[in-house]
């Protein structure tokens, strides 16, 4: 059963670009050989490494999108695994990964986009749970904004709790 892989691998920096391109030929004869297909070849050019591996801080990156069966895959990163040329490689499924995306997109389509209904601008009735606040504050957006200060209440009208400030210490 073929799956879909990609398998990006890291080749030394003073690899010549003649000596590349052999070797990404020979990978890729390997997979036609075996009986696998290569989807695609993306050479994405030297680039610096995060952290020094096999003494290089540096390296081609290439990437190889393959449809093969596994045992083929094995036998690709073993022969991977021995070039000289190759410091570093990784070998990721993909077919699970385009089905499990296939599926989310499938759901989004299925939903309705709030973004692409018109909008449509109608007031809206005050709700009952508020009371005479929720129905007076319409009214009172549509009349211009004045301010208004309670007013105030004489000192002497206010009852206190406080012992009254004019009373003799006992």
């Amino acid at each position: 059963m073929n799956r879909t892989y990609e398998i990006m691998f890291i080749v030394r920096p003073d690899v010549e670009e003649a000596d590349l391109d052999k070797l990404i030929e020979g990978f890729s004869a390997n997979v036609t050989n075996g009986g696998g297909e290569i989807k695609s070849v993306e050479k994405m050019g030297r680039r610096r490494l995060a952290y020094t591996v096999r003494k290089f801080n540096d390296g081609f990156y290439v990437l190889l999108t393959i449809a093969a069966a596994g045992s083929l895959i094995a036998e690709i990163e073993r022969r991977l695994r021995v070039s000289e040329q190759v410091i570093k490689f990784i070998t990721v499924r993909m077919d699970e990964e385009e089905k499990r995306l296939a599926k989310v997109k499938a759901i989004r389509d299925t939903k309705v986009k709030r973004s692409a209904q018109p909008v449509a601008h109608t007031p809206q009735a005050p709700a009952a749970s508020h009371g005479a606040e929720a129905a007076a504050a319409p009214a009172a957006s549509a009349e211009p904004e004045e301010e208004i200060t309670p007013a105030a209440a004489p000192v002497e009208a206010v009852a206190s709790d406080a012992p009254p400030e004019n009373a003799a210490a006992v």
